[in-house]
């Protein structure tokens, strides 16, 4: 904060003045099980999504650009130019202990996503396509990458009946990456699509 000095200008603008004090955001935190003990018996694990973010993901493409007299059906190879896989803490080996997860990831992106070690990478990927008016098109592939944090616990026992929640990830909280199901599409220069979306994404690198 900058020191005030006893100027009589100063001290009639600051009169005037609603000062706001600035605080930093509170990172976000981890969530915890409701309770600290467990019964080893009944729980085992205990698990939460923290966060989920949700980007477009164009994972093959080709452009094109159609002329008058040329328009029809026509059948293209589509080049890769990104990929997503599943991955727990940056580990391709996503074991069936995750399915749980997944399941929550999905719940909170508000679809379907994969639960199981999957790609979107394929050896090729040849569409066929109908295209009725001259313009610059973009053929694509992809989908919704969702990413995130996630909280894991596992009730380690102290007795009988008696245990206490053990964080399994040594930072806290995980990482995960998933995707959902692949699209397939055709975009076109001439028409706009809804910013944020898989189609936009596609059709931001026709290059209009």
């Amino acid at each position: 904060m900058s020191r005030v000095r006893p100027l009589a200008a100063a001290a009639a603008a600051l009169a005037a003045a609603v000062v706001v004090p600035l605080t930093a955001a509170a990172p976000a935190q981890a969530a915890a099980p409701p309770t600290q003990t467990c019964n080893p018996n009944v729980d085992t694990v205990w698990e939460e999504v923290v966060t989920a973010q949700v980007d477009p993901v164009v994972t093959e493409f080709h452009a094109s650009y159609t002329a008058p007299g040329t328009t029809g059906e026509f059948s293209q190879t589509l080049q890769r130019v990104d990929s997503v896989s599943t991955t727990v803490n940056r580990s391709l080996e996503v074991s069936a202990d995750f399915k749980a997860i997944f399941v929550k990831v999905g719940v909170k992106a508000g679809f379907s996503v994969a639960t199981t070690r999957a790609t979107t990478e394929t050896s090729t990927i040849t569409t066929k396509f109908n295209l009725n008016t001259p313009g610059q098109y973009g053929i694509y592939r992809g989908t919704r990458k969702v990413q995130g944090q996630f909280a894991r616990y596992i009730c380690a026992r102290s007795g009988p009946a008696t245990g206490y929640w053990l964080n399994t990830n040594p930072s806290d909280t995980g990482t995960y990456i998933t995707f959902a199901d692949v699209e397939v599409g055709v975009v076109s220069c001439a028409t706009p699509e809804p910013a944020g979306t898989l189609r936009a994404a596609a059709r931001s690198r026709i290059g209009c």
